[in-house]
């Protein structure tokens, strides 16, 4: 769980992190990126960034314009402000996946290790809507959870040396789409074409950190007419929310 008080820690010389747990949990989560959402809206002076990551915030600030003590002030005082509900996610995306042994390879062992057959772990993915938690390690990857406690499995001992762009992988009850050619200890358990960095448009990142993400099974021969359709974001669609 979240600790009762968030820690506010140093971090440089133009930044302070704000940290909401020392684990992850969704509600540590949730509480870090509501916070962020605050304290962008809060507009203070001085402030230069507010991005968060899965259980903290940095916020960053010019030290020519304020200080380190000003700022820390400014942030107890967004803390102090206590919301009543958390609000929902602003987006939903829908994401079609190829399950199939080609696009699948290590699907049957994650499946096994989370006690679970196949099709009933396809059927769990398909059926749990994940959020964005954070975005990072490659631009646009996005970290999706949280997959029920049997999903909570170890990363490979070894690593796999190049997944393809769009690859879904698992570990520790989280979701990946895979943005870039780079090993990872993490198991590759379906495919998308869905392109999470989109460096030619004026908002390269598809995700925004909160977004709420389903996917869907197609077969391999839809999610191959998939790929060679280039009006849309890999099939996927994104309904706004609120």
């Amino acid at each position: 769980m979240p600790t009762t008080e968030p820690e506010l820690r140093p971090l440089g010389v133009d930044g302070i992190l704000v940290r909401f747990a020392r684990r992850l949990t969704s509600q540590a989560n949730k509480s870090a990126l509501d916070f962020r959402d605050r304290m962008q809206a809060a507009d203070i002076a001085g402030i230069t960034e507010v991005a968060s990551s899965l259980v903290s915030v940095r916020v960053g600030f010019d030290p020519d314009v304020t200080t380190r003590q000003e700022v820390a002030q400014a942030i107890k005082a967004v803390l102090a402000v206590h919301e009543t509900t958390v609000a929902g996610p602003k987006r939903l995306w829908r994401i079609p996946v190829a399950f199939g042994p080609a696009y699948a390879p290590q699907l049957e062992e994650a499946a096994a290790l989370a006690g679970l057959t196949p099709a009933q772990a396809i059927a769990e993915i398909e059926a749990a809507i994940v959020r964005v938690m954070a975005i990072g390690f490659a631009p646009g990857q996005p970290y999706l959870g949280m997959l029920p406690d049997h999903w909570d499995i170890p990363r490979q001992s070894s690593l796999t040396e190049s997944l393809p762009p769009g690859a879904l992988i698992t570990a520790v009850r989280q979701l990946i789409i895979w943005a870039a050619d780079a090993p990872t200890g993490w198991r590759h358990i379906g495919q998308t074409a869905f392109r999470v960095y989109l460096p030619e448009t004026s908002q390269p990142f598809a995700f925004t950190a909160g977004d709420a993400v389903q996917f869907h099974a197609v077969s391999d021969s839809a999610f191959r007419d998939i790929q060679g359709n280039n009006d849309t974001n890999g099939g996927a669609t994104c309904e706004v929310l609120r």
